[in-house]
């Protein structure tokens, strides 16, 4: 087995993967169909391993090709962190920075946060990675993440953001229509939006919501943009970021002495990246706007 296999042959396996032919690789690697083919052919001649069987609908991987897809996705997270890193060499602030946040985060709050940091620093590249998914820093899935959940790793930089309050908020139509719920036991006449699948938060707060859980949603999503959506539409009652439902005049607040949820938010990066100046930059312009966001709860504490 050749001990020196060039990443250009995993990356055609990563593309091949992900798109199920040759032409869909071609097409996302921006090269030629037939040199994905010699780098599969040349990939499997160097592990003497079968990855692909050829069928009607394209090619399926086999169970070899599906056990290395991890180690190949580690190689082209470590390949994407090289070129960010070389990318920023020197005092100024360019280069490729990459953030992690929830849908939410990512959709509703980042975009003014990002646009004023681009300003201040116009050669800064950002990649926003959306995902609910607790990205691993450790393993430079991205340079800087905002997280929900305390960070444990000693090797992380961490800076608390405060608490983000978590409500129960409906649109006024929706109210106006089915009534204000007078405590949490009337919310089982009305439309509820929630989640479909409990994920990793979901279980970690799963002891500050008793009593609202999967049988009582109406609507379900494991979207928070969809439930946000729904929210917006008039849909029902579902849950909002205090901070964000107070910019829409057509929300309303239900029961916010009954339900309040404190969300603790941190903005985290690998220790190795603080002398960094795009990370630097980045990570304190994070801070600044995402404590902005959050004091609109009445309270940071």
């Amino acid at each position: 087995m050749a001990s020196n296999i060039s990443w250009e042959l995993y990356r055609s396996f990563l593309g091949v993967l992900n798109e199920g032919s040759l032409s869909g690789a071609a097409r996302l690697l921006g090269i030629t169909q037939p040199t994905v083919g010699r780098h599969i052919a040349a990939l499997e001649k160097a592990l003497g391993v079968v990855l692909f069987t050829r069928s009607q609908t394209g090619l399926i991987p086999t169970e070899v090709a599906l056990t290395l897809r991890a180690h190949a996705q580690t190689m082209e997270i470590t390949a994407a962190s090289i070129e960010r890193a070389a990318s920023s060499q020197g005092a100024a602030v360019h280069g490729i920075v990459r953030i992690s946040a929830s849908d939410v985060i990512g959709v509703e709050v980042l975009p003014p946060i990002i646009t004023r940091l681009r300003q201040q620093h116009p050669a800064l590249k950002v990649e926003l990675v959306l995902t609910n998914r607790v990205v691993d820093l450790l393993q430079l899935e991205a340079d800087i993440a905002v997280r929900m959940l305390r960070p444990r790793q000693e090797q992380l930089v961490a800076r608390r953001i405060g608490r983000i309050e978590l409500g129960l908020h409906a649109r006024a139509e929706y109210l106006s229509q089915h009534g204000m719920p007078r405590d949490l036991n009337e919310l089982a006449g009305h439309s509820i939006i929630g989640y479909d699948q409990p994920n990793a938060f979901i279980r970690s707060i799963s002891k500050s919501i008793k009593g609202i859980d999967r049988q009582l949603f109406s609507l379900s999503s494991d979207s928070d943009l969809a439930q946000l959506a729904l929210i917006r539409a008039g849909a029902g009652i579902g849950f909002c970021q205090v901070p964000l439902a107070k910019r829409d005049a057509a929300l309303q607040r239900v029961l916010p002495t009954s339900f309040s949820l404190g969300l603790e938010t941190w903005v985290t990066m690998h220790e190795d990246l603080r002398n960094s100046p795009r990370c630097r930059a980045t990570f304190d312009a994070l801070v600044e706007g995402l404590q902005q966001y959050a004091s609109r709860n009445g309270h940071d504490d």
